[in-house]
Formats: C-alpha cells, structure tokens, sequence
C-alpha cells in the first residue's frame, strides 16, 4: 500500500566532494651559530632524512640561506616546526624553522 504523502518524491543524499588537504613546505634558515652537524642531526631525525640527503639539504641552508626540510600538511608542520625549536633552544642553538605554501 503506497503513501500518498510520499508519491512522486525521490530521495536524494548530498554528496560532498572530499579534497587532499594543502600541502607546506618546512624551511630551515642559516644562522651563523648552529652547527652543521646539528642540522644534520635535526634532518636525520625529525624529518626522517638519510645521512646524504640531510647533508645535501644542510649544504643548501648554509650556501643558499634556505632549504627545505620536507612538505606536510598543515599540523605536520607545525609539529615538526615546534620540535626543532625546542631541540635548538635546548642545545643553545637559534636555528629558525617556518613554513609556507608548497
């Protein structure tokens, strides 16, 4: 027995479209008091880098100014961000790290 109510109605669900959240690179900055093997020390173990590659990325810092020490989302980078400023003030370093837009 069909409901008058109902008849002729068609049920539809919303659909939402789901996207990748944005994506930020973490930038280390030269500074002329941290030491080389500190950064590589930082790379190799926050940012889960190889002896190669994070000795790259430090040589970028120290030649260019600026290197790139990996690309997350937002919270992963203010994560990681947060744990190099912490091991930096703990070692009496003023290594800078921030991020932007990839």
């Amino acid at each position: 027995m069909s409901n008058p109510k109902y008849e002729g109605s068609v049920f539809t669900q919303e659909r939402t479209d789901t996207k990748e959240p944005s994506l930020f690179k973490v930038l280390l900055h030269n500074d002329d008091y941290t030491s080389m093997e500190f950064v590589v020390s930082i790379l190799e173990n926050i940012f889960n880098k190889s002896t190669v590659e994070a000795t790259r990325i430090m040589l970028s810092v120290h030649n260019e100014g600026i290197g790139v020490a990996g690309v997350y989302t937002r919270e992963i980078c203010e994560t990681k961000i947060a744990v190099v400023h912490e091991m930096a003030r703990s070692n009496h370093f003023p290594l800078l790290c921030s991020m932007e837009p990839a």
